[in-house]
């Protein structure tokens, strides 16, 4: 049966949770290496949990479901979800990529994927005109929409197109948004990648990536990758990632609540320069943002008046946690500038906008009105 969205984060293709038989409502965690065998020639279509296991399986076909995709790959991190995913090129391909992403991502690029033969074109994609950037060894299109951490919202349908019409890939992380409030596939999207540590998961506790796609032909070659260079998620990480996913949808309602009202708040504090957030009417991102997704999300970046205030800020939050992640439970603040930023060149981080003023909050489920009297208090508490 189809089911909607909800649904589907608990029971995922809607046959219900009786898997296997014993009437568990969570699904079971198969803490096990490998699996006998009838007799030579027969499988119980489980071999060696390198290969596939249980527990991977289903949260493989939970997410694969949420995205609308035909196959979902679980792997131990949301950088080794990246990594797989660039072990599809060849030395010598380009690929067009947006410049404010995850550090993480920006350091594979430079330092792992460059020293393997792949060149990039680290461009605006949310302004430039993208298509002056393809080349003839140019392979696919890499965005994250909302950047981050600057939250700038690419048109994905839009980048789609351009994709199509000279034979490349498009890529997206939808880590931000999560499949709930956007679906890349229904944009004209061939992958989504996720860190399945952030929203799906949930709560701060474990690590996961997810790479999924909506063609045959890459499932084929991303299940050889998996299979071949080990990287496919632990049975209990998998369990802690369905147990996340169950609550997703009143999670990223919640967070989503919270950061308008932290956006709304922090517009009106006089230290504060700017505030990124997709959700801002009559911005330059708002009106992709609508069209494209059916939520702004809880993710919000905004610059002070200073780097004493950004740092006093950090370690005057009685309630927030500095601390570098997104997408749990408990809200937080991050410093790209030192966290998830600390490896990408000075002068790209400058450019970007990410300076030592900006600051990034990922809102979390606790009231609303705690967090905006935790946020007023260390900033007027500054004392310039």
């Amino acid at each position: 049966m189809e089911c909607g969205f909800a649904t589907k984060c608990i029971y995922g293709d809607g046959e219900g949770f009786d898997k296997d038989g014993t009437g568990a409502i969570s699904f079971p965690i198969y803490q096990t290496a490998t699996y006998a065998h009838p007799q030579v020639g027969e499988s119980t279509g489980y071999d060696y949990s390198r290969l596939q296991n249980p527990t991977r399986q289903q949260v493989e076909q939970v997410v694969a479901s949420l995205e609308g995709g035909i196959d979902a790959l679980a792997f131990s991190s949301g950088m080794a979800a990246i990594t797989a995913v660039m072990e599809l090129f060849q030395p010598g391909d380009h690929l067009i990529t947006d410049a404010d992403l995850y550090g993480g991502s920006i350091r594979l690029f430079r330092h792992v994927s460059q020293k393997n033969g792949i060149t990039f074109s680290h461009i605006d994609c949310a302004k430039e005109n993208l298509e002056a950037y393809v080349k003839e060894n140019t392979r696919a299109i890499y965005i994250e929409t909302p950047t981050n951490p600057m939250m700038h919202v690419t048109d994905i349908h839009k980048v789609s197109q351009i994709a199509k019409k000279h034979g490349l890939l498009l890529i997206v992380d939808n880590t931000f948004m999560s499949p709930y409030f956007q679906k890349p596939f229904t944009l004209g999207a061939d992958i989504v990648i996720h860190s399945g540590t952030k929203f799906l998961g949930g709560h701060n506790d474990t690590l996961a990536g997810f790479a999924v796609t909506n063609r045959a032909d890459i499932a084929e070659k991303l299940r050889f990758l998996i299979k071949t260079v080990g990287s496919g998620l632990a049975p209990f990480d998998s369990w802690l990632i369905l147990r996340g996913i169950k609550t997703l949808p009143i999670r990223m309602e919640k967070a989503q609540e919270n950061a308008r009202a932290i956006v709304e708040y922090l517009l009106q504090e006089p230290r504060i320069l700017n505030v990124y957030y997709p959700g801002i009417a009559a911005t330059k991102d708002y009106e992709i943002c609508r069209a494209q997704a059916s939520g702004f999300g809880s993710m919000l970046t905004f610059e002070v008046e200073s780097k004493a205030l950004a740092l006093h800020i950090l370690k005057s939050t009685k309630l927030i946690p500095f601390a570098e992640s997104l997408g749990g439970t408990e809200t937080l603040l991050t410093y790209p500038t030192t966290q998830t930023h600390a490896d990408v060149p000075e002068e790209v981080r400058i450019q970007n906008g990410i300076t030592d003023k900006v600051l990034r909050i990922s809102a979390g489920i606790e009231d609303k009105k705690d967090l905006i009297a935790d946020l007023k208090q260390a900033i007027e508490s500054f004392e310039a």
